[in-house]
Formats: C-alpha cells, structure tokens, sequence
C-alpha cells in the first residue's frame, strides 16, 4: 500500500508544480496583454483569463489538495518521518511552497478582476520561486540530511543568482529582438 500512495503523492507533486511553473507565466502574458491597444488587449486578456482560470482550478488547485492528502497518508503510514531533523527542514519548504501558491491565488483573483499590480518582469522573477523550492525539497528528500541542508540554502542562493542573471540576460536580448 506505502508504494500506491507514494506513487500518487509524487504524481500530484507533479502536476501541482506544473501548474505553478506555468501560471506565473500567464500572469507574464496577461500583464503584457493589458499594454497593449484595443481591440488586442480585450481579446488576449479574456483568452489569458479562461486559460488560467482552467489551469488554476481544474490543475493546480486539485492537485495541490491531493499531494497534501497524500503527503498526510504516508506520514501517518510513517510516522517516524516526524522525528527526522530532515522531514521537519522539508516541511518548512513545503509551508513556503503553500504560502507562495496562496500568493498565486492572490494575484490570479487581482489580474481576473482585470487589476494589474506588478511588472511582469517582477512576474518572471517571481516565476523562479516554485523551482527554488523544487530543488530545496528534492535535495532533501534524495539525500535525507538536515545538516548538509545550509550547503543546499547557499547553493539555492546560487541557483537564484544565476537565475536572476538569466532573466537579465533573456531581457537584454528580448529589447533587441522582441519576437524571442
């Protein structure tokens, strides 16, 4: 029975991270969407709202609700996972991984109600958050060591700075050539 919840908490860890890799990206496309001139602005941002609203509540939504059911079960199936410094290091990123799709939440309710706050270059910087913590949970969970867990925050530090450098560089060659 432990493989057959294994196996379907990591299948709903996929898809809740596929959707929250791809949603940040609608909210990019959206925000440029709401720049540009009549009649193309209202055309792309009602498509960009029925796609992301499709993603959000038939995928991610869900499957965020069924990793976390999942993740319950094979705690209770393993309860002496509780006790390892590891497990409680990974739980915390799990709560960030919560508190940044609440945050999801929060900017899908703004941009369906047609409200704008952020940049999308903030929206493609916010976008790396669910990889981050993509790698500090996986790290943690292959290699079971809370200790070894500040090399793996220094070394997502460094995963963040070359990803900002990316998003840098993506822009540069983006102003020069606006199809890419």
């Amino acid at each position: 029975m432990y493989n057959y919840i294994k196996a379907l908490h990591l299948i709903f860890v996929i898809t809740w991270f596929a959707g929250l890799f791809y949603i940040p990206r609608l909210f990019i496309y959206h925000i440029e969407a709401s720049k540009k001139p009549s009649p193309d602005r209202e055309i792309l941002t009602k498509q960009l709202q029925l796609m992301t609203k499709r993603l959000w509540y038939i995928i991610t939504w869900p499957s965020a609700l069924l990793c976390t059911f999942f993740a319950i079960w094979l705690l209770i199936l393993m309860p002496g996972w509780l006790q390892q410094p590891w497990m409680h290091v990974k739980l915390g990123f799990v709560l960030l991984l919560i508190l940044y799709h609440l945050r999801n939440h929060q900017i899908f309710t703004q941009l369906q109600r047609n409200e704008v706050k952020y940049s999308s270059n903030y929206m493609r910087i916010w976008n790396e958050g669910a990889t981050i913590i993509l790698f500090a949970v996986v790290f943690l969970v292959i290699l079971r060591n809370a200790v070894n867990w500040i090399f793996g925050v220094v070394g997502i530090i460094g995963l963040g700075v070359l990803l900002m450098l990316g998003i840098r560089l993506y822009k540069k060659v983006r102003e020069k050539n606006p199809e890419a």
